[in-house]
């Protein structure tokens, strides 16, 4: 017989009788103080915009000795006086980011040329030994090592616009399919509006931990193209969790149709409580192996979906489906049962 669990293991969340619906109210409180806080920092702190959705340029520079931020900034202050370059540590401390938005309205090609005879100018004096020009702004890789300009990007301020438009249209889309296809699936509009509540704060929690936590936590916190990616893989990913609870409740409800709603729901999450754990646990393995020994550039997107899986497996237990159950009348109907057995005529006694 071929099995896939051990002792440790095999009973584990097994034949659980936890009284989730018990608990709704205080996780609707938890619920709640984590949206006021992120919507609080989203509010005085604001996020970390990259190039995509504000227009500029950035230019990923690499030094053959170890530099500080600091010094750095200090040095392009001098040049680009119009528009101070935001400076940040990427990966080593021998390599940084400078982003700037200077002469981003000219589309002229020798524009670039100009930004990176200023970006030499300012940074030449950093480097241990001699390096030309050509060196600097050269894309051709060395046999020893790379230094200089490794890559630049620019994003227009219209294409940085339309990047931002078609991010929000992206994620109003799908929210809208997804509760379109819930509605219809489970024939009931209100496990739809459950399930689209419980992502909204899926991803105002997420929107707000990046505005708490960027520059503080040691890599890139930025919001660009791959935040939105792992924004929309969180959405998929904390709905799919979602529906195979509903698709146990409604199990549940069709096979003891007499019983409270109560009863079929939280049956329903003690019976799928393993294979919610599992799943989640499994995945945020992977991710926090790959965000300690992956490249610097994934890393904020890799945090991303940490955050995301946690809290969309946090609120597909504790949020959609209490809120499912309250959009259901599941509390009506337990009143009007507990009414009916009180009017009900009792045994005569012998």
């Amino acid at each position: 017989k071929i099995t896939f669990d051990t002792k440790a293991t095999r009973n584990f969340l097994a034949n659980t009788t936890i009284n989730f619906l018990g608990m709704r109210k205080k996780t609707y409180i938890i619920s709640a103080i984590l949206i006021i806080v992120s919507l609080g920092s989203l509010t005085f702190r604001g996020l970390n915009y990259g190039v995509d959705f504000t227009g500029g340029r950035t230019y990923l520079v690499r030094f053959d000795q170890d530099v500080t931020v600091s010094d750095i900034r200090d040095a392009l202050d001098v040049q680009f006086t119009e528009a101070t370059p935001e400076v940040k540590t990427f990966g080593p401390s021998r390599q940084v980011k400078i982003t700037t938005k200077f002469m981003i309205e000219d589309e002229g090609k020798e524009v670039d040329s100009i930004i990176q005879t200023m970006l030499y100018s300012s940074l030449s004096q950093f480097y241990a030994g001699d390096i030309t020009y050509n060196d600097f702004t050269s894309d051709q890789e060395g046999i020893d090592k790379f230094i200089g300009i490794l890559s630049s990007q620019k994003v227009g301020p219209t294409i940085a616009d339309d990047i931002r438009k078609k991010a929000l249209t992206a994620i109003i889309i799908s929210l809208f399919i997804i509760f379109a296809y819930i509605a219809v699936r489970f024939r009931k509009w209100q496990y739809g509006l459950a399930g689209i509540l419980a992502l909204f704060h899926d991803t105002i929690i997420v929107l707000g931990v990046f505005s708490l936590f960027y520059n503080i936590l040691p890599f890139s916190m930025e919001v660009d193209q791959a935040f939105i990616a792992a924004i929309l893989t969180i959405i998929g990913y904390s709905i799919n969790d979602t529906v195979i609870i509903f698709d146990r409740i409604r199990e549940n409800i069709s096979l003891h149709p007499k019983k409270l709603l109560r009863s079929n729901i939280n049956d329903g999450l003690n019976s799928t409580l393993m294979r919610t754990f599992n799943t989640s646990g499994t995945t945020s393995l992977v991710l926090i192996i790959i965000a300690l020994f992956g490249g610097e550039v994934i890393r904020g997107f890799v945090f991303a979906l940490l955050v995301g899986i946690l809290v969309g497996t946090y609120s597909s237990v504790f949020n959609a489906t209490p809120l499912a159950f309250d959009l259901l009348k599941g509390p009506k109907q337990e009143k009007e049962a507990a009414e009916k057995a009180a009017l009900a005529p009792k045994g005569k006694k012998k």
